[in-house]
């Protein structure tokens, strides 16, 4: 859980995806998250979390399906949606907090 903590104690915005390999949902978001990731640069994170090998990670934050989105800035979770979003949308929501 350290771990986590570093990853979103930071003050660019950190977009966490929650996924599992078996969803067909999850597959589809990873072309998505690519775009996004190209688009932010590096004023953002993308970061992939494998619910599977994950499990208190996923239960500690409510994780109930999947995909679930998170954007988390200064440590401090500014928003989440749970299912597929489009590129745009995320692409504007993380420029919201850069």
């Amino acid at each position: 859980m350290s771990k986590f903590g570093e990853l979103i104690d930071i003050s660019s915005p950190v977009l966490l995806d929650f996924f599992t390999d078996w969803s067909e949902a999850s597959k589809a978001m990873h072309p998505v998250l690519r775009d996004v990731a190209a688009a932010i640069g590096d004023k953002g994170k993308v970061i992939k979390i494998n619910v599977d090998k994950n499990e208190d990670l996923a239960s500690a934050l409510r994780v109930n399906g999947v995909p679930t989105l998170m954007i988390y800035k200064n440590g401090e979770m500014v928003w989440r949606q749970n299912g597929e979003q489009d590129a745009n949308t995320l692409i504007a929501l993380m420029s919201e907090y850069v």
